[in-house]
């Protein structure tokens, strides 16, 4: 392996890394602002789930 085929493949894993903390950043961002659960939401909310108990 090359001097530059390490480097483009160094290259390409800090640009997926930087592309999925990004996105999980705006998902953060955005539920704060809006109110939500950031991961697994409302599996604690039992309110949510009442109109499937009947």
């Amino acid at each position: 392996m090359t001097l530059v085929q390490k480097r483009l493949l160094i290259l390409a894993e800090m640009l997926l890394a930087g592309a999925v903390s990004g996105r999980l950043a705006v998902r953060a961002l955005l539920n704060l602002l809006l109110g939500g659960t950031l991961f697994f939401g409302g599996i604690f909310y039992e309110g949510q789930h009442e109109k499937t108990r009947k």
